[in-house]
């Protein structure tokens, strides 16, 4: 029903920027708080950052690890979220994952969404 597309994932040095993208599709898609996971390999997938719908007046929430050098935002007119990585750091590396709830509050648990894309990769060296 509704999909996921990431892009922008790529290799950068540490310290650098990366910008990631998630196009949705769906009708209601301003209503939906949108996340970001990722997963280093051997590890499970963790929580990065989330955005509220519309309806949850669209509130910012992060990981500790990222506070202060992620930005997490969104383009209803666009159907896509934004992941704005800043002073990037070796243990940024992993498969990042865009995922969506059908309702408009944010959450960190993974259990929470519905929609998952197929994830982009970001390597960080040092």
């Amino acid at each position: 029903q509704v999909q996921l597309v990431e892009s922008g994932g790529g290799l950068v040095q540490a310290g650098g920027s990366l910008r990631l993208s998630c196009a949705a599709s769906g009708r209601t898609f301003s209503r939906y708080a949108m996340g970001w996971f990722r997963q280093a390999p051997g590890k499970e997938r963790v929580f990065v950052a989330a955005v509220a719908g519309t309806w949850s007046g669209g509130r910012l929430y992060y990981a500790d690890s990222v506070k202060g050098r992620f930005t997490i935002s969104r383009d209803n007119a666009k159907n896509t979220v934004y992941l704005q990585m800043n002073s990037l750091k070796s243990e940024d590396t992993a498969v990042y994952y865009c995922a969506a709830r059908s309702v408009s509050g944010y959450s960190a648990y993974e259990a929470d969404y519905d929609y998952w894309g197929q994830g982009t990769q970001v390597t960080v060296s040092s």
